[in-house]
């Protein structure tokens, strides 16, 4: 199968290319631009197998176009984007030019050169709030993003449906992450933002001394220690996700599908489980509520379990917290 996948120097990208890479009869094109990717991500993967790599921007139009007309591809799965929650609502532009409208020239390039399935990386932020006695919430959940970077995903997701309805040969599968957390069990690859915001990854650099302290933001919700509770999904299943849908495309109609483990857990309870796994206590401070912070986020994922044939295997906190403290041990500790 000839597979461009966009965005595979990030995080995410990076552990479903990793699991491409294990049938050799794929040929894969990767395109990144190392804006929030790495380079040495790439020349990790490229110990793995052999694809071809561009850094290519996705904004140049022409130049993408070019990529689409060398090549004959059979699927894109298309993880670029721009991920920051507090930048899109100062910089909400970028996020609608990058997120969205970079989107819909891939999707015409797509109509174009006849790649007719396609697997969009997008996010529970499209749900934005829902109350808590709505979880664990499934994909007829009303969409109500309270933030651009959800947004520009949930009008990316419109713009994929509205084209499978024109182009009837165009075969979809969007996925919606919940919270993605952890490392590849080897190593090799791991989690890296600059900066970073996702609480697991900040917990274990506190625990590793590169953070002073870790803050909990809000302890006063209606939930059983009073903190947020989320779906946290090891990032080689969210991984695994990706291979079952591209199976799954392959003899199915397009679909929707949330991706977590149907349970969540607090953030004192992630806090509890770092100190545990590391054997080091660190600092812990309560402060106010975050504006936009949904007491409990859950997936309900029966939709993913009974179409496709993905088999979870990380659902446990303890091993994702594990993975994510030995990967920034290796690399940055």
């Amino acid at each position: 199968m000839n597979i461009l996948v966009t965005g595979g120097a990030g995080y995410i990208g990076s552990h479903v290319l990793k699991q491409l890479l294990e049938n050799k009869e794929n040929n894969i094109t990767v395109i990144d631009s190392f804006k929030t990717g790495f380079e040495k991500t790439i020349k990790t993967l490229q110990l793995f197998g052999k694809f071809e790599f561009i850094n290519q921007d996705l904004s140049k139009w022409d130049e993408v176009e070019d990529i689409f007309r060398k090549n004959s591809f059979d699927i894109v799965i298309h993880f670029a984007a721009s991920l920051l929650v507090g930048e899109s609502v100062t910089n909400p532009l970028k996020y609608y030019m990058n997120n969205t409208c970079n989107s819909a020239n891939v999707l015409n390039l797509c109509n174009k050169y006849k790649v007719n399935k396609f697997i969009f990386s997008s996010t529970a932020a499209v749900y934005g709030e829902p109350d808590a006695d709505k979880m664990p919430l499934n994909e007829f959940e009303k969409n109500n993003p309270i933030n651009p970077y959800g947004s520009s995903k949930l009008f990316t997701e419109q713009i994929i449906k509205d084209n499978a309805s024109a182009n009837k040969d165009f075969k979809y599968a969007i996925l919606r992450y919940f919270n993605v957390a952890g490392a590849e069990e080897s190593l090799q690859i791991g989690e890296c933002h600059e900066p970073e915001t996702h609480l697991i990854p900040l917990v274990v650099k506190t625990a590793l001394g590169t953070r002073k302290k870790i803050m909990i933001f809000g302890d006063d919700y209606n939930t059983p220690d009073g903190t947020c509770v989320r779906d946290y999904i090891h990032v080689d299943d969210l991984a695994s996700a990706h291979i079952s849908s591209l199976e799954y495309l392959t003899d199915n109609e397009s679909n929707i599908f949330n991706c977590g483990y149907g349970h969540g857990f607090s953030v004192k309870e992630v806090i509890d489980t770092v100190k545990k796994v590391s054997g080091i206590d660190f600092q812990v401070e309560i402060g106010l509520r975050r504006e936009g912070d949904p007491a409990v986020l859950i997936a309900d994922n029966k939709k993913i379990l009974q179409l496709t044939n993905w088999k979870p295997k990380y659902d446990d906190l303890e091993f994702i917290c594990k993975t994510a403290l030995e990967w920034e041990r290796k690399n940055n500790g």
